[in-house]
């Protein structure tokens, strides 16, 4: 079943602006705000409490999340994705952004206009990623960091820093045969011994020099 809102609506104080499109299952949390000409896929869940607990001598207490979800003009969000409301201030998805099929999106993060997110791709907790980014499928973001505009962050990647310039960032091993993949393995998990080796070698080569 699809929803065709023609007029703006507004229930429980969320609003949703004309020719925004709702598939079955879509469910709005009191207070979202959504702009034009929208396209929403099934099951898509936005206005959710974020995850926000403090622990207090062992118990985890809810903090509540009293900020909301803005949603500018012509986005589209694919089946089955989360977009958190936010804790104090707002969650953001400026214009023209499109999200791909389940996605997270936690709270207090804002996406700058004309960003493109592939499928599987987890944000946590207040980013900020700039216009025109594309975040690559599966990809996974650290929460309290920034990321610049135009930056294209390809398939798998972890950013657990924030990214001042623009241009296309990448992470991880790609895939390899597995006798390869074993042998790559043992030399990465040998890293720091041969750091220490090669750091003697080079004293040495200095002391060699200096006599």
């Amino acid at each position: 079943m699809l929803l065709l809102v023609r007029v703006a609506l507004s229930v429980k104080n969320a609003s949703i602006g004309t020719n925004t499109k709702l598939w079955a299952n879509v469910t709005i949390y009191h207070d979202v705000v959504m702009g034009t000409d929208c396209l929403v896929q099934s099951s898509t869940v936005i206005g959710a409490d974020g995850f926000g607990y403090a622990n207090e001598k062992g118990e985890w207490i809810k903090i509540p999340q009293l900020g909301t979800v803005r949603i500018g003009n012509r986005v589209e969000i694919g089946a089955c994705t989360t977009i958190d409301r936010g804790a104090l201030e707002d969650t953001v998805v400026e214009d023209n952004v499109i999200l791909d099929n389940q996605l997270q999106i936690a709270h207090n993060v804002h996406i700058g206009y004309g960003t493109a997110m592939a499928g599987g791709t987890i944000v946590a907790g207040s980013t900020t990623i700039g216009k025109y980014c594309i975040i690559g499928g599966g990809s996974v973001i650290n929460g309290h960091i920034e990321i610049a505009d135009g930056v294209t962050i390809t398939g798998m990647g972890m950013v657990m820093r924030g990214i001042s310039e623009k241009g296309m960032y990448s992470s991880g091993i790609p895939l390899q045969p597995n006798k390869e993949w074993r042998k790559t393995a043992t030399r990465v998990h040998r890293i720091d011994e041969m750091n220490k080796r090669l750091k003697a070698l080079e004293k040495q080569l200095e002391q060699k020099e200096e006599s």
